[in-house]
């Protein structure tokens, strides 16, 4: 038998039983004295103490009331200290036990074995008393630290339950904000004796900050536009919002673009549209949001049309023959510079034409290498699509622009197509 040697002042201090406090140690020795040296050296520091006369009982014992540490002999009749501690490792208790083994092994191999299996320290027959505290002691940095970080996990997992419900509640409103920026462009085709206009609208996020459309000027003239609003996300989705209802199809008269011409209305020229805009923007709106716009005003009869190009992309003319022209003045973003001025371009659609109007979401879309698509490529996709017509031709060019791009789109995609006839009512 061996015996252990303490002093009860010593050991049962103010400080050492407030750290104590709470614990619960289980010693486990098939011998009845040690188990009972032990539990008097260690309740005397203040800690709880249970004990277990075989490796069968104190299992039982883990599995109802866990302890916080456990002083196992390693040798005893049955099941061995060595065989608890794989089997008290295998029970994946909630909170974590620190386990000492009792042993009068001291090879290397030996200690390896019990590292191997779960155990956390070794106490050598005989034990002293100061080394026994100090083992405990050592357990318990480790025993706080791991509550510690249980606790501050839990914290965690709060906060991120937390995020996650908020992330879940913005989500649920940038869908419904997808569905009311997407009901902006009800019809994506549209036929006018005349003509035929196809729109494109896709965001590369949730909301995105491009818009197409088109609204009847008269009976023989309409306006297409494409706008690209700088920036991505909610501000521009407003935006876009906002302008919609400045060029809207349902309301003339709230519609910038249309001015009353006695009993209907006729329109500005797109130039003075665009002027016109950019002071409501700056004056008016007063946001640092700028956009770009193509604008085109068609005359269905004779396909003559007047485009006015701020900063956006040249629209592309694909002509009956097959052959593709890029046209348009150029000119200042809208919102941009305070009295900026902008021209009015002029060309003729012919039968067979077709007239598109497209944001940089496609210009300046990157392949694999990064290269850009630019107006050579989409002279060459346009062309390589000419036998499609209406949401077909906007279908394959995207089809296109998807393996170009590997479906990942950084900036959104837009587009308004125009396929004249001509033959509208005079």
């Amino acid at each position: 038998m061996n015996s252990l040697s303490y002093n009860p002042a010593r050991d049962f201090t103010p400080a050492v039983a407030a750290s104590a406090a709470g614990r619960r140690i289980l010693v486990v020795d098939d011998s009845r004295v040690q188990r009972k040296i032990l539990v008097s050296q260690i309740a005397r520091s203040g800690y709880r103490v249970a004990e277990a006369g075989s490796a069968e009982e104190a299992l039982a014992t883990c599995r109802t009331d866990p302890p916080d540490l456990v002083i196992s002999d390693w040798m005893m009749p049955g099941m061995s200290g060595l065989d608890f501690c794989k089997a008290l490792r295998a029970m994946n208790a909630d909170a974590y036990v620190y386990f000492i083994l009792l042993t009068s092994k001291s090879e290397t191999a030996e200690v390896a074995m019990g590292l191997d299996v779960g155990a956390d320290d070794f106490l050598t027959k005989p034990v002293s008393g100061d080394e026994l505290r100090a083992r405990i002691a050592a357990g318990e940095r480790i025993l706080r630290v791991e509550r510690e970080l249980k606790d501050k996990n839990r914290l965690l997992t709060s906060a991120l339950d937390e995020l996650q419900g908020l992330y879940d509640s913005i989500n649920r409103d940038l869908l419904e904000a997808r569905k009311l920026q997407q009901s902006l462009v009800r019809e994506r085709f549209r036929s006018f004796p005349g003509a035929d206009v196809a729109l494109l609208l896709r965001p590369s996020g949730h909301v995105g900050g491009d818009l197409v459309g088109v609204f009847q000027i008269n009976e023989n003239r309409i306006g297409v536009f494409s706008i690209d609003v700088s920036g991505h996300g909610i501000t521009s989705a407003l935006m876009t919002a906002r302008l919609a209802g400045f060029l809207s199809g349902t309301t003339p008269e709230q519609n910038l673009a249309l001015v009353q011409a006695g009993d209907g209305y006729g329109a500005r020229a797109p130039d003075e549209l665009a002027s016109l805009l950019n002071r409501i923007v700056l004056r008016e709106l007063q946001t640092e949001t700028y956009f770009t716009l193509a604008y085109a005003d068609i005359d269905l009869v004779s396909g003559r049309t007047a485009i006015v190009q701020a900063g956006h992309p040249h629209p592309a003319v694909l002509r009956a023959g097959g052959g593709v022209e890029f046209v348009g003045s150029g000119g200042y973003p809208i919102g941009l510079i305070e009295g900026a001025t902008y021209q009015t371009a002029e060309i003729t659609l012919n039968p067979g034409d077709r007239l598109f109007l497209m944001s940089d979401g496609i210009t300046e879309l990157p392949d694999a290498s990064g290269a850009e698509l630019g107006q050579e490529g989409l002279r060459a996709m346009m062309g390589d699509i000419r036998d499609c017509t209406g949401q077909g031709f906007l279908d394959a060019l995207m089809q296109r622009l998807d393996t170009l791009s590997e479906g990942d789109f950084a900036d959104d995609v837009s587009g308004a197509l125009i396929e004249f006839s001509g033959g509208a009512a005079g």
